[in-house]
């Protein structure tokens, strides 16, 4: 789970090896959209292309909503060992795709690093569904004896975690954390940690996927998924007409390595600079969200001041009440319209434990590229947000990026990434 509130930032830490040696992203992979990888993810995103339509690989029409932001075209055959497929869910093969891809791009078989200094962090808020409801079925129906002996470990949370351990050999300390949208940042932080007690190179991020009948209803039962059947008007992150959220299947994968120990060939796309978390009050309270304690909190780790802050990636739940306290917590750290704010995940939904590492990724291609992406469908802002946010592609200077994450529970989590 995340770290408490009051735990020291990365900046307070002592007695670790590596000191405050960098985290510095080396190696990126994503699973979205059509799954073709990073820059067709980012072309889509930069035309604020959608992914979000009826669900297509059962007959939804019985439930409250249909609409989801689903990969399409996926074919795990194309990518991983048959051997392999039967012993995994659906979410473990993207993870297992995605860290590929970020491995491939990092030049990792070119890395002499020992086993035991290079690791995994992964973050996964709802674990093996479809595996699960498969086998469950069979159990129901045809018996005990005809339940896969992986469904000992393949439902599990940890199982991305381990089968990328596995796959590539990656035998440092790892781990796994659960904490809805919010864990995906948590793990790049703990990633982070473990760079600084002397790992050389982590694997990190987050992916979900929960869309068989089982999981949709999962979804539904929160009372906050959008019940519209036009796409283009279903997930409206700070718009006057926002109603709810889509949830999406999906995610990211990165390669961080200690600063220190990249070889001065290797492609460096930004540095994980800051990070925090802090847990909200009690519901009922009286009191405001932390979210914007958490935000403060990461940039003191990463000695940035908030003018220096380029672009702020969004947690945008697209729930009114939720965008609204959101904004405030922006405003209070960078002023009324102070920065430019931007949901790109309106396109793909909202990942869970997969939204902060896209968040994440696509924050490191803006800073390469120049130019801040557009959220897609939103367009009526309040004006008492007080937000400027991004509706069309955007072209700056970006040098520090703030990714934010909210988790159902009061998780809240804050990255800062830079140049």
């Amino acid at each position: 789970m995340s770290a408490p509130a009051n735990a020291p930032s990365e900046a307070e830490a002592v007695g670790e090896a590596g000191g405050t040696a960098s985290a510095v992203v080396t190696g990126i992979g994503t699973m979205v959209g059509d799954g073709t990888g990073i820059e067709e993810h980012w072309k889509g995103v930069l035309e604020g292309r959608s992914w979000i339509r009826p669900i297509q690989r059962y007959d939804a029409s019985r439930y409250s909503a249909r609409l989801a932001g689903q990969i399409v075209g996926f074919d795990v055959t194309e990518h991983l060992p048959s051997r392999l497929i039967p012993q995994t869910d659906r979410v473990t093969q993207l993870a297992l795709v995605a860290s590929d891809q970020a491995l491939a791009d990092a030049a990792f078989s070119g890395r002499d690093y020992d086993d035991f200094e290079m690791g995994v962090v992964t973050s996964n808020a709802s674990a093996g569904w479809e595996f699960t409801h498969h086998e469950f079925k069979k159990l129901w129906t045809e018996g005990p004896e005809k339940v896969s002996v992986y469904e000992s470990f393949a439902w599990f949370y940890a199982a991305n975690t381990g089968q990328i351990s596995i796959r590539n050999g990656l035998r440092a300390a790892s781990g796994v954390l659960v904490a809805d949208q919010a864990g995906g940042l948590d793990a790049i932080g703990q990633a982070r940690r473990n760079l600084r007690r002397g790992a050389k190179l982590m694997v990190t991020g987050g992916m979900d996927s929960a869309f068989d009948p089982w999981g949709w209803l999962s979804h539904i039962s929160g009372g906050e998924v959008s019940i519209a059947e036009d796409a283009a008007h279903a997930y409206l992150p700070f718009d006057a007409d926002a109603h709810g959220y889509i949830p999406g299947e999906g995610g990211a994968m990165l390669v961080v390595e200690r600063g220190d120990a990249v070889a001065p060939s290797a492609k460096r796309y930004g540095r994980v600079a800051g990070y925090a978390s802090t847990f909200d009050p009690p519901p009922g309270s009286g009191r405001p969200s932390n979210l914007g304690r958490a935000l403060r909190l990461a940039l003191a780790d990463a000695g940035v001041e908030p003018g220096r802050v380029d672009v702020v990636f969004a947690d945008g739940a697209g729930v009114p009440e939720r965008d609204r306290s959101e904004a405030r917590a922006i405003t209070e750290v960078f002023g009324p319209r102070g920065v430019p704010v931007t949901v790109p995940k309106a396109g793909v939904g909202r990942l869970l434990a997969g939204g902060g590492p896209l968040d994440v990724v696509t924050a490191l291609l803006s800073i390469r590229d120049g130019v801040i992406p557009p959220t897609p469908h939103t367009r009526a802002v309040p004006h008492g947000y007080g937000l400027d946010v991004v509706v069309a592609p955007r072209e700056a200077e970006v040098e520090v990026a703030v990714v934010l994450a909210r988790g159902r529970g009061g998780f809240n989590s804050a990255v800062v990434i830079t140049a």
